[in-house]
């Protein structure tokens, strides 16, 4: 799962942790205003205002039938999937393995998410981006990419914490590891959150050079983002536990104040080996880049640490000096958990996107009170729009509930710039085949029409959360505020598949173009078991590479969650976003569509 309670062995979801260690479980952090803190003066699920005190919204209430057998098929199929998603997640948890932890922990050294469970605020929650970054990949010599990432809370501040797993290949950078670095920092610029970087790395992985080293997004853009992110206020701390070699060395270098241990902490550009190959000088790593040096010498690092639980300790004081948190871009109201049993969404939504249901389901068991203020029920009834509150947090809700018609574009564009204007962050519950097709539709504009709500998601000033809980295929994952579109997050669930289109849509078309060259160039018909057989792998290929799994290990999206944590993570993903102002208004007002 995305969110875990570092090292407690049940999280705040109440599913097993993957962690290692043992830290009490809480709810999430926060006030009466549930996450993030105390509550602000709007009332629960209002009609749209962010702040101003309005009649509660009326409450959803749920259709499904528990005794149906529709409803325990669902609940079956949701547990499998979800079972999956844990095993995945906890051999991921592990690392490089028993004998890598074990060398790990007789060189006297805290295990990677040991460190985060002590760096962060006793039981308090870690939000972890992306756990499975990687699966698959690399013959699976890199679980999680070999390093934690996520939002945490230290000193009661939230912060960006990226910490190395140096039991994976010593800790060393592939491509996926770097990606996953990257979108961290970009986390934290988009949030404002402070940094905090546990070093235990031996730089890039060097069989993979070319795929990590040379392009704008590769290893050095981490050093860049570094710098632009001190330069703007965000301040950057590291903690060196381990190896800090090569170009890595600018972690601890370019950060605004930097920790090492003693005798076990070692930064520099060029190793013993390549000081040897170079110069000829026989050198220990602790000679050449030890703590001592750097701490009295040198002067790269700050602070000079016995071990690591000293030199967490010291950067725990360090985030304590930064001050208090901005205010809020928009006041929380008292959290109610739903009225609507979070429990039945298992057998409330199917498991086969193209099974038809009634996406209300779904937002009844996310909001607060179940209180959903919708907005045009009556026109473009294809896409659900309305105002709703998630632990206290306003949001406005845009979830598909069918395909998309000229109607529900013109809807959306007209309740993204609603929220828009009144400062409200957006939530995208994404199950889209795309946009209708068709002579009638090409000819009524829907082009045109799918473009604004296009343009209105990609110019919208006001935080965007998506979540995938079906299908994502083509011009409708752009609508509903895809990756390319910047969301301040994305998940997805188990289930959920993505691609351009449908493998069945895919080999189709395909197939239709291979009979068209076939007839054009006078050749025999194209027999039914031949037109089969090539169909069969272009459904195969798109049915794996649509998968959340292939999805989230190349970090298309923050990870893949169980349905029944979504709640819970969008709360403190929320709590993350109100940590930036929401830039000024655009000059325009709304736009009746």
């Amino acid at each position: 799962m995305v969110f875990s309670t570092v090292g407690a062995s049940t999280g705040a979801f109440g599913s097993p942790n993957v962690g290692p260690a043992s830290r009490p479980s809480t709810a999430p952090p926060g006030g009466p205003g549930g996450v993030g803190g105390p509550g602000g003066t709007g009332a629960s699920g209002g009609t749209g205002g962010a702040g101003a005190a309005s009649a509660p919204a009326p409450r959803l209430a749920s259709a499904a039938d528990p005794g149906s057998d529709a409803y325990r098929s669902n609940t079956a199929a949701h547990r499998a999937l979800v079972t999956e998603l844990r095993d995945k997640l906890a051999t991921a948890a592990l690392g490089g393995g028993a004998k890598a932890r074990a060398r790990h922990t007789a060189r006297g050294k805290l295990l990677p998410r040991d460190r985060v469970d002590t760096l962060l605020d006793p039981g308090s929650p870690f939000l972890e981006l992306a756990p499975l970054a990687a699966d698959g990949m690399y013959d699976g010599a890199a679980p999680a990419a070999g390093v934690i990432a996520g939002i945490g809370r230290v000193a009661g501040r939230e912060v960006v914490v990226v910490a190395n797993d140096a039991t994976v290949k010593g800790g060393t950078y592939y491509p996926m590891t770097v990606k996953k670095h990257l979108r961290a920092q970009e986390v934290a610029l988009e949030n404002r959150l402070p940094c905090i970087y546990l070093v235990d790395s031996g730089g890039a992985f060097l069989p993979m050079q070319d795929e990590v080293f040379p392009d704008r997004d590769h290893f050095g853009r981490i050093f860049y983002n570094q710098a632009r992110l001190s330069a703007a206020g965000i301040p950057q701390i590291a903690a060196v536990l381990g190896s800090c070699t090569a170009g890595g060395a600018y972690v601890p270098a370019m950060s605004d104040q930097a920790v090492i241990v003693r005798e076990q902490g070692t930064i520099f550009l060029g190793g013993p080996p390549l000081v040897k190959a170079a110069t000829g000088e026989v050198v220990t790593a602790e000679e050449l880049g030890g703590g001592d040096l750097h701490s009295r010498v040198s002067g790269v690092t700050d602070h000079l640490a016995e071990d690591d639980t000293h030199a967490l300790s010291i950067v725990r004081t360090i985030v304590a000096g930064l001050g208090p948190r901005a205010a809020r871009p928009w006041p929380l109201s008292p959290a109610e958990p739903p009225a609507v049993d979070p429990a039945g969404l298992y057998g409330a939504v199917p498991v086969d996107p193209r099974t038809p249901y009634d996406v209300r389901e779904v937002i009844a068991r996310l909001v607060d009170g179940s209180r959903f203020a919708e907005f045009k029920a009556e026109y473009g009834a294809t896409l659900v729009t309305g105002f709703a509150r998630i632990h206290g947090h306003p949001v406005g809700i845009v979830a598909n509930n069918g395909v998309l018609f000229a109607e529900s574009a013109l809807k959306g564009a007209h309740f993204i710039e609603l929220c828009d204007q009144r400062g409200i962050p957006l939530l995208f519950l994404q199950n889209i085949t795309g946009f209708m097709v068709g002579r009638q539709y090409e000819a009524g504009g829907i082009a045109k029409h799918g473009a604004k709500m296009v343009n209105a998601v990609a110019c919208t000033r006001v935080p965007k959360l998506t979540v995938v809980i079906g299908g994502s295929y083509g011009a409708g994952n752009y609508s509903m505020c895809g990756r390319a579109y910047s969301p301040r997050f994305l998940w997805m669930w188990p289930g959920a598949k993505i691609s351009v289109m449908g493998g069945e849509q895919a080999a189709s078309v395909l197939a239709t173009v291979r009979r068209d060259q076939m007839e054009a160039q006078g050749g025999e018909p194209w027999a039914a078991e031949a037109e089969e057989e090539f169909k069969r792998p272009v459904r195969e290929q798109y049915e794996r590479q649509g998968n959340a799994y292939y999805a989230t290990a190349r970090l298309w999206d923050d990870g893949v969650i169980d349905p029944m944590d979504t709640r819970t993570v969008l709360g403190l993903a929320l709590t993350a976003c109100s940590n930036a102002p929401l830039p000024a208004p655009g000059p325009y007002g709304v736009f009746r569509m």
